[in-house]
């Protein structure tokens, strides 16, 4: 493996470009990495097991996976719906999923990242009671609607006694 950094200007991303050992392999041998101190790391092992981007980047999601359910594991099942609890190990996941497709030059999110959280929602928050929103009381909608309606003739025949009197002062 060669790597080869290329210099570009300041505003735009910059990256490196690895030289795989096999230069007939698929994508003509090189792989685009991102220049953050980690993505080295993340890069070589995309690059040293032979594997395309997209499934790399899955192989390491499934890394930054199997840490948020080993963070979960030591949780208490009933804790997995308090978000204080979880909000940590959630947001270390996000990050990690974020990270690794930044350093493969990958869009974020993406389709995989989408079904692993769908799969992550499903498994662990599916039976967290919510708070849905209802419909509040028929009586309190045809109070909040009707009283509208009836000051609205109040106020026009307040307005036309008041003009029709002459008296101008408000």
């Amino acid at each position: 493996m060669r790597r080869q950094t290329t210099s570009t200007m300041p505003t735009e991303v910059q990256t490196t470009a690895y030289t795989r050992a096999d230069p007939g392999y698929g994508d003509g041998g090189t792989f685009g990495c991102g220049n953050k101190s980690i993505c080295d790391a993340y890069c070589s092992i995309c690059v040293n097991s032979l594997l395309r981007t997209q499934q790399c980047y899955g192989l390491l999601v499934e890394v930054c996976q199997y840490h948020f359910d080993d963070a979960m594991g030591t949780m208490n099942g009933t804790d997995w719906c308090s978000l204080e609890k979880v909000k940590s190990a959630y947001n270390n996941f996000t990050v990690c999923t974020e990270t690794v497709a930044e350093c493969l030059l990958l869009p974020w999110p993406n389709q995989l990242v989408e079904h692993t959280f769908v799969n992550i929602h499903s498994t662990y928050f599916e039976e967290c009671p919510t708070e849905a929103l209802r419909d509040p009381p028929p009586s309190i909608i045809l109070a909040l609607v009707m009283t509208p309606i009836c000051l609205i003739p109040v106020m026009v025949v307040l307005v036309v006694l008041k003009t029709k009197n002459g008296d101008r002062r408000s």
